[in-house]
């Protein structure tokens, strides 16, 4: 029999889940950097202020077998999405700081495909309508079932998963994300697995600036490298994608970061 309890999910005896416990704000990953096609592990981000929820969701969804970082404000859950590395995000409309049809908003502004579902007890037609033209890709009402919430994660990752075979393409730069190839101007450039990581990471945020911090610790996960890490991964990528380009694509934000913006008309060779 399906029981709603004080965090607004019903839950049945049949999902596994172990008694409500606070939430860890961080994971730590022994691989070098979890990618959701790469390796069985998704990581997934939960943005929710009532900790209660908060603990149940993460507890069930962990024993399903995700990676699930859980924050309580809409601006931390920007600052973590910024790095990328998540396959999916589980928001929350009411925050403390703001609402999650923003956070929506923003993530769509700077070009982030991540998947997002929100979770809110606002349920009518109106703010489900919100939700989605803000970006959300589902929208689920509390109190909901366990099992109805782990079924549309799956659905979300699914349709993920067949939506990621795809290409990007910045000016005469094609990245097949599915191959791991890299070619511009018809010709092949071979990369490491950390330049890769690292141009594609640039690539899907393009126009937004990626700071040294966050390649390290979410791009990479990797805080214990040398100070000059992604400075030399960096200088490499541009030998090898910008080198015998007249259009530079990989550019320095001067005490911010690096990005990679589409050229202008004027600067694509005719």
């Amino acid at each position: 029999m399906a029981l709603a309890d004080a965090t607004g999910i019903l839950t049945e005896s049949c999902p596994r889940l172990s008694s409500p416990r606070p939430p860890s704000k961080s994971t730590v990953h022994t691989f070098f950097r979890i990618r959701r096609y790469d390796i069985g592990i998704m990581r997934l981000l939960l943005v929710e202020d009532e900790p209660d929820l908060a603990a149940v969701v993460q507890s069930g969804l962990t024993q399903s077998g995700y990676s699930v970082e859980w924050v309580e404000r809409g601006s931390d859950a920007l600052e973590r999405l910024s790095g990328g590395g998540y396959a999916l995000v589980l928001l929350d409309v009411m925050l403390p700081d703001t609402n999650g049809w923003r956070v929506c908003e923003t993530l769509r502004r700077r070009r982030d495909p991540v998947p997002v579902l929100m979770l809110t007890a606002r349920d009518s037609v109106e703010d489900r309508v919100h939700g989605l033209e803000s970006g959300a890709d589902d929208y689920l009402p509390k109190p909901f079932d366990f099992r109805e919430l782990r079924a549309r994660v799956r659905a979300l990752l699914r349709r993920e998963r067949t939506n990621k075979g795809r290409v990007i393409e910045i000016g005469d730069l094609v990245i097949d994300t599915e191959r791991r190839q890299v070619r511009r101007a018809n010709r092949e450039i071979s990369l490491s697995q950390r330049e890769y990581t690292l141009l594609e990471a640039l690539a899907v945020r393009e126009g937004t600036t990626v700071s040294r911090e966050m390649i390290l610790e979410r791009v990479w996960e990797d805080t214990d490298a040398a100070s000059n890490t992604v400075e030399v991964y960096i200088s490499s990528l541009r030998r090898k994608v910008d080198g015998d380009s007249e259009v530079k694509l990989i550019r320095t934000v001067h005490g911010q970061g690096y990005r990679m913006d589409r050229p202008l008309p004027q600067e694509t060779p005719q």
